[in-house]
């Protein structure tokens, strides 16, 4: 898939851990695992928002465009 996730980038940066993100965000750590993989076919605005919120960063910081070769 074009479109490459970059959570784990920005949760090592914060020094924070999944199951704390999953919590400030309000999702299941199962669903936070789906979108962590890229196995997650779409995102909710709201979710993106409170993910940047927890992580002070922006999407651009977490969502990244890659062509398939």
């Amino acid at each position: 898939m074009p479109i490459i996730t970059n959570i784990d980038v920005m949760l090592a940066r914060r020094k924070m851990s999944s199951g704390e993100l999953a919590e400030r965000v309000g999702i299941t750590p199962a669903n936070l695992s789906i979108l962590k993989c890229g196995k997650a076919k779409a995102i909710r605005l709201s979710t993106m928002e409170a993910i940047c919120k927890a992580l002070d960063c922006q999407p651009g910081d977490i969502l990244e465009y890659q062509a398939e070769t």
